[in-house]
């Protein structure tokens, strides 16, 4: 019997197959290549001490090359013109803040819609689905004018309570809960545990993928907030990193070496945080891919 070449096991179709596959890392390969870009121009362009020299390869290739007198003199005036220590203690705490306080109010909230039947309950998550679209710059003013009613202005707890519900992770953890078996539920009832304990001690460890999902995306909206921060605070005490590079902004003229610092200094964080929790990451895209 002759094997055609639409064969899996023909010469002709694994020798497409590989070119196929060729292809594709080459694509994916040369866009890692192109998003790296921006990440490597900011790390050299950090290192180089002489502003000139700065200028000057900002308009050519030698932005992505480490040339030129090397050192880490564009940090130390970062922490020589700001507090720098006091913005990156106010960006981390509140960003941890709101994304653990989160975690748990919007995994809760939906782990009510998924797993519970009450009445209202299709109404409630139609208007929790409603809310993803409408952009926060349409409710900005009416929040203010809220939270400065309550005397919260130049506070912590102004840039961190208003957040902590946020619909789109509600919407991601309601998306993975329905979709997990009922058994070990089911045998939990029988046994008599409550839904809190079911939440606790089934739910929440076999939904470490989309925990670590609803992190990172949370970190890496809030880490970089700056609309409300500039609306709520006034003086350095309470304001994150996103603000504090308005002052190199206003230097004239402007060091860009100094400014590349304070990136790569607000930019490191954001890495880590994705290297720590990009195995449960990738897995959850994975399994929502495949349920979806």
């Amino acid at each position: 019997m002759s094997v055609t070449t639409d064969s899996p096991h023909s010469t002709t179709y694994q020798l497409r197959k590989a070119t196929r596959l060729t292809i594709s890392y080459l694509i994916l390969i040369s866009l890692g290549i192109f998003f790296l870009f921006p990440i490597v121009f900011m790390i050299f362009s950090s290192l180089k001490e002489n502003e000139t020299q700065v200028l000057r390869d900002m308009s050519s290739i030698y932005a992505f090359v480490p040339r030129g007198d090397l050192g880490l003199e564009n940090f130390y005036d970062v922490f020589a013109q700001m507090p720098f220590g006091l913005f990156m203690f106010n960006s981390v705490f509140i960003v941890g803040s709101l994304v653990a306080a989160g975690l748990i109010v919007n995994s809760l909230i939906a782990y009510a819609l998924a797993r519970l039947r009450f009445p209202g309950r299709g109404l409630l998550l139609s208007v929790i689905i409603a809310l993803i679209i409408i952009p926060f710059e349409a409710i900005v003013v009416p929040l203010l004018l809220v939270v400065n009613r309550f005397g919260w202005l130049e506070s912590y707890h102004v840039q961190i309570i208003p957040f902590i519900a946020d619909a789109l992770s509600i919407f991601l953890f309601y998306q993975f809960f329905i979709n997990l078996p009922r058994d070990l539920e089911e045998a939990a009832l029988v046994d008599g545990a409550s839904h809190l304990r079911i939440y606790w001690s089934i739910i929440v460890p076999l939904s470490r993928p989309v925990f670590a999902t609803v992190a990172i995306l949370q970190f890496i909206l809030r880490w970089g907030e700056f609309l409300w921060p500039l609306m709520v605070t006034r003086a350095e005490t309470y304001r994150p990193l996103p603000l504090a590079l308005q002052q190199f902004f206003s230097q004239d003229p402007k060091m860009w070496g100094d400014i590349m610092a304070f990136a790569a200094m607000v930019t490191i964080p954001v890495l880590i945080i994705f290297l720590l929790f990009q195995k449960w990451f990738v897995q959850s895209v994975a399994t929502t891919g495949v349920k979806g």
